[in-house]
C-alpha cells in the first residue's frame, strides 16, 4: 500500500514514514459532474495527489477518474475526509466503508477528521476509529483538518498518537503563524486549504508586482510561497490550463525579501468557518 511517486513534483516526509506530494488538487465545491475532468485532467498534467471529502459529495467521479486515469494506484495519493455528523467510533468506521465503496478504491492514503467540532465531544473517539482502520492497513495515514493547538494537544494525550497532516485554511491573508509553529514542533504537517484565499489575494498589488517581475501569473506566485514555506498545498481548479500552471512553480524561487512581502499582507482573514465554532 506504499504511495511511490514518479512525478516531477517533489513529495514531502510525514511523521509515520509516508510521503504526500507538496501540491495536489482540491476538490471542494466542484459539482460532480465535473470533478471527473478535472481530477482527469490534473493526473494528466502530473500532479498525483487529490484531495476531496464525503461532504463534498464527488467521491465517486475523483474515485473513477483515478482509476480509469492509466496511472497505476500507487503513484496516486488520494484523501478524504469524514464530515462532522459521522463523527463517533462506530459511525465512522461506517462512514469510511460508504466513501471507500463510493471512491471504488481497495485503500485510502490519507484519512482526515474534518472539523475539530468540540462541541460535540467526539473527535477523540472517531480518531481512534482512524487508528484502527489504520492498523487494519486500510489507510496509509491519518490526521486532522480545522484543529486547533488545544483539541490537538488533547486528542495527541488521549490517543498517543500524532496525526501525520493538520489541513487548515492558510493564505497570504491568513498565514497561521501559530499553527505552523505547533506544527513543526510536534512533527505535523501543515496542508494549506484554500490556499489562493478564495481568489481573495490574486488581485492584490503586492503579489502583482512580483509575478511581473518574475514573468508568472500571481497563482503561481502564491503556490511558490506555501512551497517554501514548507506547506503541502492543494489549489482548486476545474480549468485544464490553470490546473497546468498551479503546478508549474518548480522553474523560479522567491527571494527572501518577496516572501516577507507576501507574509506581511496577514490580516486574519478568513474565508472559511472559524474552527473554535463551526460545527459544534
Amino acid at each position: 500500500m506504499a504511495f511511490t511517486a514518479t512525478s516531477a513534483v517533489p513529495t514531502l516526509a510525514l511523521n509515520d514514514g509516508h510521503r504526500i506530494p507538496a501540491i495536489g488538487l482540491g476538490v471542494w465545491q466542484v459539482p460532480d459532474d465535473q470533478a471527473y475532468d478535472a481530477v482527469r485532467a490534473a493526473l494528466d498534467a502530473g500532479y498525483r495527489s487529490i484531495d476531496t471529502a464525503a461532504a463534498y459529495r464527488n467521491e465517486r467521479a475523483v474515485g473513477r477518474a483515478v482509476r480509469e486515469s492509466g496511472v497505476p494506484r500507487d503513484e496516486i495519493f488520494v484523501t478524504t475526509k469524514l464530515w462532522n455528523d459521522d463523527q463517533g467510533y462506530d459511525s465512522a468506521l461506517r462512514a469510511f466503508d460508504a466513501s471507500m465503496d463510493r471512491l471504488g478504491l481497495d485503500y485510502l492514503d490519507l484519512y482526515l477528521i474534518h472539523w475539530q467540532a468540540v462541541g460535540l465531544g467526539k473527535y477523540i473517539d472517531t480518531f481512534k476509529a482512524f487508528q484502527q482502520l489504520k492498523a487494519d492497513g486500510r489507510v496509509g495515514s491519518i490526521g486532522v483538518s480545522n484543529f486547533t493547538a488545544p483539541t490537538l494537544d488533547k486528542l495527541i494525550d488521549a490517543c498517543g498518537e500524532v496525526p501525520a497532516i493538520n489541513q487548515i485554511e492558510l493564505h497570504p491573508r491568513l498565514i497561521q503563524t501559530d499553527m505552523r509553529a505547533f506544527h513543526t514542533k510536534h512533527g505535523i504537517a501543515t496542508e494549506a486549504w484554500s490556499p489562493l484565499g478564495s481568489g481573495l489575494v490574486l488581485d492584490d498589488p503586492t503579489i502583482g508586482a512580483i509575478a511581473e517581475e518574475l514573468d508568472h501569473s500571481p497563482a503561481q506566485v502564491i503556490v511558490r510561497w506555501h512551497i517554501q514555506l514548507g506547506n503541502v498545498v492543494i489549489p482548486k481548479s476545474v480549468t485544464p490550463d490553470r490546473i497546468r500552471s498551479n503546478l508549474e512553480v518548480f522553474d523560479f524561487q522567491l527571494t527572501p525579501e518577496q516572501m516577507a512581502l507576501i507574509s506581511a499582507l496577514d490580516d486574519g482573514t478568513r474565508t472559511g468557518p472559524d474552527p473554535d465554532t463551526f460545527g459544534s
